[in-house]
């Protein structure tokens, strides 16, 4: 087998088998094939695109390409959720102790966030003594007593998505249904799920901009997940604007302790009922999502959600007297009001713009060296289709420095109020089972 027949094999418009894909993963992964032979693939794949057979080939090369996770001592249908990102991202931190605290173990593992905010572990860690520092043994072992865990990345899991996402992200070919959904879904396979629910997001503040797009892609990862044999199911959901309130890291605690409690943002508690309930149904604790729901909801009203977060948190060293008292987690020295500076109705929050404005007060990496400040961030006042008053606050702002000027500026030229009557967005745009 020569690269170059591969190429021109694909360029051509021809699929290839599974062995060919198998030596195409391998040989780059082990430095056989070069970069500009796997840039030139990888270009033919991004205008020819694949079938779901060489999709599902090509997750599956990238699983086999390093570690993966055995589970198999953990009781029970393994769920895993994964989001496709956007801003004041909390789900997790809530769908956690929610889906656990009905007997569906959840074994997650995470990563910190280069971006906006931390990422979950970050986020976590906003709670003192908190530590991911835990061997596979241990990790087991919490699952199966408490139903919940969480582990930070192993670092040799899909080396090979590792590799080629790098170059991807250098050749212009990121944005290909197939390379996409292979990556996304190589890494939930290797981490050990049986069973895996996707959030796929769309809007301005989300990687598939287009609904059509979101589609295509939660339809191309379902159907990757049904031909290697995990039952897999796709929600899209909307990230025209941030979820929920809160965008920064202790600030998402607490939005995720109320929320647990059944005192959410409405839009942020919607989704968790909606894609714990498929979490709960995937790992047959339900017989049907309304039934799942049904038991999430009981959850939460009988206080058995938020004992769950304690338990979590204290058996991870974290102090779990946080849940009832929120302002042991850090806080900021600072808070400043944003205020509307006209009447009328909120038109637009540019999710990617307000993340990137926390991300200046500290909430979040611009480098993997940079160091995060747990305490700051912002919290909405006000969401798309709300009435607002000049003089309101839009944004609270939560700083450890009195210079929040250029924050202010960045969320005034994207936070946009109209003097017509605006409807808030829909939430939830499609279910692909």
């Amino acid at each position: 087998m020569r690269m170059v027949d591969l190429i021109a094999k694909k360029r051509d418009g021809h699929a290839l088998t599974k062995e060919e894909i198998e030596f195409i993963i391998n040989g780059y992964t082990n430095g056989d094939i070069p970069d500009y032979q796997m840039s030139a693939w990888a270009m033919a794949v991004f205008f020819r695109g694949m079938t779901e057979e060489e999709t599902a080939a090509l997750t599956m090369a990238m699983v086999h390409s390093g570690d993966t996770i055995d589970l198999s001592k953990i009781e029970g249908i393994k769920v895993d959720k994964h989001s496709t990102g956007g801003v004041g991202d909390t789900t997790t931190l809530v769908l956690g102790p929610l889906v656990a605290s009905v007997g569906v173990p959840v074994a997650k593992m995470s990563g910190r966030g280069l971006g906006h905010t931390g990422g979950t572990i970050d986020k976590l860690e906003s709670v003192p003594g908190f530590h991911v520092e835990i061997d596979n043994e241990q990790f087991i072992e919490l699952v199966n007593k408490n139903k919940i865990a969480v582990i930070g990345q192993t670092g040799n899991l899909t080396p090979a998505d590792k590799k080629l996402y790098a170059l991807r992200d250098v050749t212009a070919t990121v944005n290909s249904i197939p390379l996409i959904a292979s990556s996304i879904m190589s890494k939930k396979i290797a981490a050990g799920a049986d069973a895996i629910v996707l959030d796929v997001k769309t809007g301005a503040g989300a990687f598939m901009k287009e609904l059509a797009d979101a589609k295509l892609l939660a339809s191309a990862m379902v159907e990757i997940g049904k031909r290697v044999g995990r039952k897999t199911m796709a929600i899209i959901s909307d990230m025209s604007q941030p979820l929920g309130y809160a965008i920064g890291n202790a600030l998402e605690v607490k939005e995720a302790i109320d929320t647990l409690k059944g005192e959410g943002p409405e839009d942020l508690q919607e989704l968790c009922l909606v894609l714990g309930s498929h979490m709960v149904y995937l790992a047959e604790k339900a017989s049907s999502l309304e039934e799942a729901r049904a038991m999430l909801e009981q959850a939460m009203k009988d206080g058995t959600a938020l004992e769950t977060f304690k338990t979590f948190l204290a058996a991870q060293g974290g102090d779990a007297s946080v849940v009832d008292n929120p302002s042991k987690l850090p806080e900021a020295k600072y808070r400043f009001e944003l205020e509307a500076k006209q009447d009328g109705w909120v038109a637009e929050i540019v999710a990617d713009a307000v993340g990137t404005a926390a991300m200046l007060l500290g909430a979040g990496r611009a480098t993997k060296e940079s160091k995060i400040d747990l305490s700051v961030g912002l919290v909405l006042r006000k969401k798309i289709g709300d009435t607002v008053k000049k003089g309101e606050s839009l944004v609270t702002i939560y700083s450890n420095s009195e210079q929040v000027d250029e924050v202010k500026q960045m969320l005034y030229d994207h936070i946009k109020i109209s003097a017509e009557f605006v409807e808030a967005p829909t939430l939830i745009y499609d279910k692909i089972l």
